[in-house]
């Protein structure tokens, strides 16, 4: 029986708990706070984003892992297994994938998986991943499995404030300026591994909450195992939205994690998200 070791970029945003408890090994990416090149949850986290734009009006900025990196990585991580499985963010988002591969060409073990995601969409692979290796799967197995389950990731934001969308390029002035004033909130689905807005909600972030996770979990079937609530807000909003699951869905887990920097960096502050998987993949 192989043994198999999961591992993920810095992007998946598993808390140290989680990363432990399923034996997930991570390796950042890179973020740019002025002159100064970080890695992504070792070097600097959410709160350090947020604090520098506070202070200079200037985003921050990600990188992916380079293809030195991975190998460095590749070479520490299989010490005492026979095989990896590395997931990674959306290739449609950053070059993590492609320089995963060609640094795995040097590997005959490892074997790179595309996520076709961000965040804990991405987070959610990793743990199926290392589910399917705690039950003695071999690399290409738990692959072949993770093909079943990565279109059925179901995973989006809504944005409360579009200060950083704005100032990224990624929302025009005009846009911006009629989201504020009529409290719109954009709500960002991940489809086919590309970011695409679905909805605007309007309306205190509270009300936005409620009328978001309704529309989440009535759409479509979830499974109950694991619901992740991803954030850049507050206690008392992923407390709301906590609350709003369990008026819908018994989930085995409902885990609250912090927004990694790629996240913050681009969605700014209160952007919450509820990412599971679903049951079946949508048509």
């Amino acid at each position: 029986m192989s043994k198999v070791k999961v591992c993920a970029d810095s992007v998946c945003d598993l808390s140290e708990e989680l990363k432990e408890r399923y034996g997930i090994s991570v390796v950042p990416l890179y973020v740019t706070k002025g002159d100064s090149t970080l890695k992504d949850g070792a070097e600097i986290s959410q709160k350090d984003v947020f604090a520098y734009y506070r202070s200079t009006g200037k985003l921050c900025s990600t990188s992916a892992v380079n293809v030195d990196d991975f190998t460095r990585f590749f070479t520490e991580q299989l010490v005492g297994y026979d095989e990896l499985v590395i997931i990674t963010i959306s290739s449609e988002f950053s070059s993590c994938y492609q320089n995963a591969c060609i640094a795995a060409e040097e590997f005959p073990n490892v074997r790179v998986v595309d996520s076709r995601n961000l965040s804990t969409g991405e987070g959610l692979v990793a743990v199926s991943a290392a589910k399917l290796a705690s039950q003695g799967l071999s690399a290409d197995e738990i692959c072949e499995r993770l093909a079943d389950i990565i279109p059925r990731v179901d995973a989006s934001f809504f944005v409360a404030n579009v200060e950083y969308l704005h100032k990224g390029g990624r929302c025009s002035t005009i846009a911006a300026l009629g989201a504020n004033l009529l409290k719109l909130k954009p709500c960002i689905d991940v489809i086919d591994g590309k970011m695409k807005v679905t909805k605007k909600y309007r309306g205190s972030i509270e009300k936005t909450i409620c009328d978001y996770v309704k529309d989440r979990l009535t759409a479509v079937e979830p499974e109950d195992d694991l619901i992740f609530i991803t954030h850049t807000t507050s206690r008392e909003n992923t407390d709301l939205a906590a609350a709003e699951i369990k008026k819908y869905r018994n989930f085995g887990e409902i885990a609250v994690t912090d927004a990694g920097c790629t996240v913050a960096c681009h969605c700014g502050e209160d952007t919450l998200g509820i990412l599971f998987i679903r049951k079946k993949a949508q048509q």
